[in-house]
Protein backbone atom coordinates (compact mmCIF):
# COMPACT_ATOMS: atom_id res chain seq x y z
CA UNK A 1 0.00 0.00 0.00
CA UNK A 2 1.85 3.14 -1.27
CA UNK A 3 0.13 5.56 0.75
CA UNK A 4 0.69 3.92 4.41
CA UNK A 5 4.47 3.10 3.16
CA UNK A 6 4.83 6.75 2.19
CA UNK A 7 3.20 7.44 5.58
CA UNK A 8 5.64 5.57 7.61
CA UNK A 9 8.63 6.69 5.81
CA UNK A 10 6.96 9.99 6.92
CA UNK A 11 6.65 9.41 10.34
CA UNK A 12 10.25 7.90 10.82
CA UNK A 13 11.80 10.63 9.05
CA UNK A 14 10.43 13.12 11.08
CA UNK A 15 11.50 11.22 14.54
CA UNK A 16 14.93 10.88 13.03
CA UNK A 17 14.92 14.79 12.34
CA UNK A 18 13.57 15.31 15.76
CA UNK A 19 16.60 13.28 17.21
CA UNK A 20 19.20 14.83 14.94
CA UNK A 21 17.85 18.36 15.83
CA UNK A 22 17.97 17.69 19.40
CA UNK A 23 20.57 20.60 21.33
CA UNK A 24 21.70 17.84 23.83
CA UNK A 25 21.44 13.92 23.20
CA UNK A 26 18.48 12.69 25.22
CA UNK A 27 17.81 9.39 26.34
CA UNK A 28 14.11 7.56 26.61
CA UNK A 29 14.03 4.26 28.17
CA UNK A 30 11.99 1.44 26.86
CA UNK A 31 10.60 -1.88 28.10
CA UNK A 32 12.52 -4.46 26.80
CA UNK A 33 10.31 -6.56 23.89
CA UNK A 34 9.60 -9.38 26.69
CA UNK A 35 6.83 -7.24 28.44
CA UNK A 36 4.74 -6.23 25.40
CA UNK A 37 5.24 -9.86 23.38
CA UNK A 38 2.32 -11.14 25.77
CA UNK A 39 -0.26 -8.43 24.66
CA UNK A 40 -0.34 -9.62 21.24
CA UNK A 41 -3.34 -11.91 20.89
CA UNK A 42 -3.76 -15.18 20.32
CA UNK A 43 -5.28 -16.43 17.06
CA UNK A 44 -9.10 -16.60 16.45
CA UNK A 45 -10.81 -19.44 15.69
CA UNK A 46 -10.35 -20.33 12.32
CA UNK A 47 -6.95 -18.17 12.16
CA UNK A 48 -2.70 -19.32 12.69
CA UNK A 49 -0.92 -17.18 14.58
CA UNK A 50 2.93 -17.65 14.26
CA UNK A 51 5.02 -17.07 16.92
CA UNK A 52 5.71 -13.71 18.00
CA UNK A 53 8.62 -11.62 17.81
CA UNK A 54 10.09 -8.77 19.12
CA UNK A 55 13.66 -7.11 19.80
CA UNK A 56 15.17 -4.05 21.77
CA UNK A 57 17.91 -2.48 19.69
CA UNK A 58 20.32 0.22 21.04
CA UNK A 59 21.40 2.09 17.82
CA UNK A 60 23.48 4.81 18.60
CA UNK A 61 22.54 5.67 21.93
CA UNK A 62 18.87 5.79 20.31
CA UNK A 63 16.66 2.27 21.75
CA UNK A 64 13.75 1.18 19.91
CA UNK A 65 11.51 -1.96 21.47
CA UNK A 66 9.58 -3.55 18.96
CA UNK A 67 7.23 -6.67 19.04
CA UNK A 68 5.38 -8.29 15.84
CA UNK A 69 3.07 -11.28 14.90
CA UNK A 70 1.49 -12.16 11.97
CA UNK A 71 -2.14 -13.69 11.34
CA UNK A 72 -3.45 -15.81 8.50
CA UNK A 73 -6.68 -17.40 7.76
CA UNK A 74 -6.53 -20.64 5.66
CA UNK A 75 -3.75 -21.95 3.30
CA UNK A 76 -4.12 -20.32 0.46
CA UNK A 77 -2.05 -17.52 -1.31
CA UNK A 78 -4.44 -14.96 -1.03
CA UNK A 79 -5.82 -16.02 1.99
CA UNK A 80 -6.72 -12.92 4.69
CA UNK A 81 -3.69 -11.59 6.52
CA UNK A 82 -3.59 -9.52 9.88
CA UNK A 83 -0.18 -8.26 11.54
CA UNK A 84 -0.13 -6.41 14.47
CA UNK A 85 2.89 -4.24 15.71
CA UNK A 86 3.99 -2.54 18.77
CA UNK A 87 6.32 0.12 18.90
CA UNK A 88 7.57 2.12 22.17
CA UNK A 89 8.43 5.30 21.52
CA UNK A 90 9.91 5.68 24.92
CA UNK A 91 7.52 8.69 25.64
CA UNK A 92 9.49 11.15 23.63
CA UNK A 93 6.95 14.13 23.63
CA UNK A 94 8.54 15.25 20.16
CA UNK A 95 7.96 11.78 18.38
CA UNK A 96 4.37 11.32 19.84
CA UNK A 97 3.89 15.33 18.77
CA UNK A 98 4.80 14.94 15.18
CA UNK A 99 3.54 11.52 15.05
CA UNK A 100 -0.21 12.32 16.10
CA UNK A 101 0.13 15.86 14.49
CA UNK A 102 0.74 14.23 11.27
CA UNK A 103 -2.74 12.15 11.86
CA UNK A 104 -4.40 15.16 11.77
CA UNK A 105 -6.02 14.47 8.24
CA UNK A 106 -8.74 13.16 6.47
CA UNK A 107 -9.52 12.16 2.94
CA UNK A 108 -11.94 9.60 0.97
CA UNK A 109 -11.80 8.48 -2.53
CA UNK A 110 -13.28 5.32 -4.78
CA UNK A 111 -10.04 3.69 -4.23
CA UNK A 112 -10.40 4.13 -0.41
CA UNK A 113 -10.26 6.48 2.64
CA UNK A 114 -7.75 7.87 5.42
CA UNK A 115 -8.98 9.49 8.58
CA UNK A 116 -7.91 10.06 11.64
CA UNK A 117 -9.48 8.95 14.72
CA UNK A 118 -9.91 9.01 18.45
CA UNK A 119 -10.46 5.55 20.57
CA UNK A 120 -10.94 5.86 24.35
CA UNK A 121 -9.45 8.95 24.19
CA UNK A 122 -6.16 7.68 22.48
CA UNK A 123 -5.26 9.51 18.85
CA UNK A 124 -5.43 7.30 16.04
CA UNK A 125 -5.46 7.31 12.53
CA UNK A 126 -6.56 4.77 9.94
CA UNK A 127 -6.11 3.72 5.91
CA UNK A 128 -7.77 1.76 3.96
CA UNK A 129 -7.72 0.75 -0.04
CA UNK A 130 -10.66 -0.79 -1.81
CA UNK A 131 -8.76 -2.39 -3.97
CA UNK A 132 -7.14 -5.47 -2.20
CA UNK A 133 -9.27 -4.12 0.99
CA UNK A 134 -5.78 -3.80 2.36
CA UNK A 135 -6.27 -1.54 5.89
CA UNK A 136 -3.93 0.15 8.27
CA UNK A 137 -4.87 1.66 11.95
CA UNK A 138 -2.43 3.28 13.83
CA UNK A 139 -3.14 4.08 17.36
CA UNK A 140 -1.09 6.66 20.04
CA UNK A 141 -1.53 4.43 23.58
CA UNK A 142 -0.89 5.87 26.42
CA UNK A 143 1.25 8.43 24.58
CA UNK A 144 4.29 6.22 24.44
CA UNK A 145 3.14 3.21 22.60
CA UNK A 146 2.41 3.04 18.81
CA UNK A 147 0.16 0.32 18.09
CA UNK A 148 -0.43 -0.94 14.32
CA UNK A 149 -2.83 -3.18 13.41
CA UNK A 150 -2.37 -3.84 9.22
CA UNK A 151 -5.25 -6.48 7.08
CA UNK A 152 -5.37 -7.96 4.17
CA UNK A 153 -8.21 -9.16 2.12
CA UNK A 154 -10.76 -8.17 4.93
CA UNK A 155 -13.14 -5.32 4.94
CA UNK A 156 -12.41 -2.00 6.86
CA UNK A 157 -14.17 -2.88 9.85
CA UNK A 158 -11.92 -5.71 10.64
CA UNK A 159 -9.16 -3.26 11.69
CA UNK A 160 -11.74 -2.29 14.57
CA UNK A 161 -12.68 -5.98 15.06
CA UNK A 162 -8.97 -7.05 15.70
CA UNK A 163 -8.41 -3.39 17.75
CA UNK A 164 -10.80 -5.32 20.46
CA UNK A 165 -8.48 -8.27 20.69
CA UNK A 166 -5.55 -5.98 22.30
CA UNK A 167 -6.12 -4.98 26.09
CA UNK A 168 -5.23 -1.83 25.19
CA UNK A 169 -5.21 -0.58 29.22
CA UNK A 170 -2.62 -3.81 30.13
CA UNK A 171 -0.87 -2.17 27.24
CA UNK A 172 -0.87 1.54 28.60
CA UNK A 173 0.17 0.07 32.25
CA UNK A 174 3.22 -1.68 30.78
CA UNK A 175 6.28 0.28 32.32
Amino acid sequence: MKTVAAFFVFSFAVFCALCLRAEEPQHFEVVDFSKLMPLLPEAPTGWTADKPDGSTVDAGGFKITNVHRDYKKGAADNAPTTSISILDSSANPEYVAATTAAWNMSTSTPEGYTKSLTIEGMPGFETFENEGKHGTLWLMVAKRYVLQIETQGKESKDLQDWLKRVDLKKLADVK
